[in-house]
């Protein structure tokens, strides 16, 4: 019988990966495995062996966690779902919107309502990327927010950062598209501004730390960077390209924290989340969230015309908070309900509240677009029992 080693293994010696690290758990019984390297032989120094705890970029991994966060002011009572944002975010209190999404990024029209904290956390706020890029007003999100695969040592600090999004037109109305990435990056400053606290300080309090993710954070420690993998991206033809080594943007910790894609974690520490959402917001005797707000955040939020109109929405998946959100059993892995998202930087990440099953898939090849590779489907698969 083919066990999680087996499954992960050929995909290291066909060079489709440097290696990999899986888990899958569900109640009492967690299989991990750990193959290949932390980056490609014959490189100097040589790299260390992949295992259990090899620190990876999460990328979009990160965004669930800052949902959590700003959940855990919800619950506080500090902030409420319907408020609108500009009170801790003046920059967005007067939105105007492109006249169309093909308009210039000066023909613009007011914001038919204020932009909300829902509005971010379900990305329906008007900012993020559709599924054309080449639109006038998302090249800015590029060029001026440095928005796209996470460059931490690039962004400016979030005060700049806010006041360069508050001169970028909304590409639609709020509450009217699920536009993806950016409203997790606001999410970060709004956690910050309203606790008074830098998003890592904020995200350590209350997350981290009680549930022991002790290798999560938006920088690895010096000592810690002999199990820090390397990250790369295909190169043609048919190899790796180094996008970033060891002591390269993750060795210190940014200007910026991105919510949106800035974290560093591990299995065990990704396992550690997806334990506390299936706990209904505590594991371990400790309560990092209320029960509603993990409902909230594994509920479907989007209408069928916005879920149809993304291209990431490929395999029965819709949007919660800071995750997608399983409603079609398209593919033998999809259970309706199942929550958690993948990375760019080629990591995935689920809970399947049915079966009580977390799974997490780390590897350091950045994906070539919205279809998940075939190492990541072929994992799912073998984490649903087919």
């Amino acid at each position: 019988m083919t066990d999680l080693h087996d499954l992960l293994s050929p995909y290291v010696a066909d060079g489709t990966v440097p290696g990999a690290v899986g888990l899958v758990a569900r109640g009492d019984r967690t299989e991990v495995a750990a193959v290949g390297a932390a980056g490609i032989a014959g490189t100097t120094p040589a790299p260390a062996p992949m295992a259990r705890d090899s620190i990876f970029r999460i990328a979009s991994l990160s965004k669930p966690v800052t949902a959590a966060a700003v959940m855990t002011l919800v619950d506080d009572g500090r902030l409420t779902l319907d408020d609108q944002v500009a009170k801790w975010l003046p920059e967005l209190a007067s939105p105007v919107v492109v006249r169309t999404p093909h308009s210039p990024v000066d023909d613009v029209v007011p914001a038919g309502r204020p932009i909300t904290v829902a509005d971010l956390l379900d990305a329906r706020a008007g900012y993020g990327f559709p599924s054309d890029f080449s639109l006038p007003a998302v090249a800015p999100l590029f060029a001026e927010l440095k928005q796209g695969p996470p460059m931490p040592q690039h962004v400016a600090e979030p005060d700049a950062w806010m006041a360069a999004l508050a001169r970028i037109p909304l590409l639609r109305q709020p509450g009217e598209a699920w536009l993806y990435n950016t409203t997790s990056d606001i999410q970060g400053v709004l956690v910050a501004r309203v606790s008074g606290r830098s998003l890592p300080e904020f995200l350590a309090e209350r997350i981290f730390e009680p549930l022991g993710m002790k290798d999560t954070g938006f920088a690895v420690p010096r000592g810690e960077l002999g199990r820090f993998t390397s990250y790369y991206r295909a190169d043609q033809p048919g190899g790796l390209q180094l996008v970033d080594a060891p002591d390269g943007q993750w060795s210190s910790v940014p200007a910026f924290p991105s919510g949106a894609g800035g974290l560093v974690s591990t299995v065990d520490d990704l396992h550690a989340f997806g334990r506390m959402l299936l706990g209904g917001g505590s594991t371990g005797g400790r309560r990092v969230l209320s029960p509603e707000s993990v409902r909230l955040m594994t509920t479907d939020r989007l209408t069928p015309a916005q879920r149809d109109a993304s291209p990431l929405f490929l395999e029965g998946q819709s949007w919660g908070f800071g995750g997608s959100v399983d409603v079609a059993a398209v593919e033998p892995w999809n259970v309706p309900g199942r929550y958690g998202w993948v990375g760019g930087t080629g990591t995935a990440a689920h809970i399947v509240p049915s079966t009580g099953a977390v799974t997490v898939l780390l590897t350091q090849r950045e994906l070539a677009g919205p279809t998940p590779p075939a190492l990541m489907r072929d994992f799912w698969r073998y984490a649903a029992g087919h």
